[in-house]
């Protein structure tokens, strides 16, 4: 009998975090026998939080009810508004009941949380949410960057998306995958800086942090969220059209086996 694909789910939006999916995509597509697909409200382009960078939903939420592994990245710009999102928050609902794992990178655990998938568990996200996610009645944990609870597994900020993917093809397709996914992908980190947690950063380290945090968050005030979802509906045409089309026929079924 035919094995069927384990479907993985990786929800795209306008005002995303690239790297807080870019990241793990690249290490979860080496599940023996995945098939990956970008979803969002409708197949289509959307723009990053960056406002320059470009991606694309191969999917519409309604195409994909049974996902075995669903992932949603933060935002620098959208996380408030994103969590009004009642299509994405009851199709994250929905498919929860049945996935197999539920994963939020970065604020992404912040719409877990809006979605209800979170109460009363404990869960990270990125150092400058922690206060938010611990209001939503989540156990807020600042000393780790993965944090699992029931079939919910969170990561902590943008980069640690990579390490909760390699976490979650241990546990999906065993340690000798995983490992051969880090190496594939040579994820041997050895920064030149060493301030990449709280506990790590000296003082003048954390305020230069904060003070860019700030910034972004007046820069939010000159663009909305409501702004990139126009310009990635402006965008919709043709040639996304045919891209798109091109872009499922290569994800659906494909076969990555190290």
């Amino acid at each position: 009998m035919t094995r069927q694909p384990i479907q993985i789910a990786i929800v795209v939006y306008p005002g995303m975090t690239v790297l807080d999916i870019a990241g793990p995509y690249e290490v979860l597509r080496f599940i023996p026998r995945s098939e990956v697909r970008f979803v969002w409200t409708e197949p289509g382009p959307v723009v990053a939080d960056s406002g320059v960078l470009i991606m694309a939903a191969t999917h519409s939420f309604d195409e994909t009810p049974t996902p075995d592994i669903v992932l949603i990245g933060g935002s620098g710009t959208a996380s408030a508004s994103i969590t009004k999102n009642t299509e994405l928050i009851d199709w994250l609902t929905r498919v929860h009941q049945q996935a197999t794992w539920t994963a939020g990178v970065c604020t992404g655990s912040i719409v877990l949380a809006h979605a209800g998938l979170l109460a009363g568990q404990s869960a990270t996200t990125h150092w400058s949410q922690l206060a938010v996610l611990d209001s939503l009645g989540v156990r807020a944990v600042d000393d780790q960057r993965i944090v699992q609870a029931g079939r919910v597994v969170t990561g902590a900020g943008v980069s640690a998306g990579i390490d909760l993917a390699l976490w979650l093809v241990g546990k999906v397709a065993g340690d000798p995958v995983a490992r051969a996914a880090q190496l594939l992908i040579e994820y041997d980190p050895q920064p030149p800086y060493d301030s990449g947690s709280l506990a790590k950063a000296d003082a003048t380290t954390r305020r230069a942090a904060a003070a860019i945090v700030s910034r972004e968050a007046a820069q939010l005030a000159l663009k909305e969220p409501a702004d990139l979802l126009r310009e990635s509906a402006a965008l919709s045409g043709t040639v996304w059209r045919i891209a798109i089309s091109r872009a499922r026929r290569r994800f659906s079924g494909r076969r990555r086996i190290p």
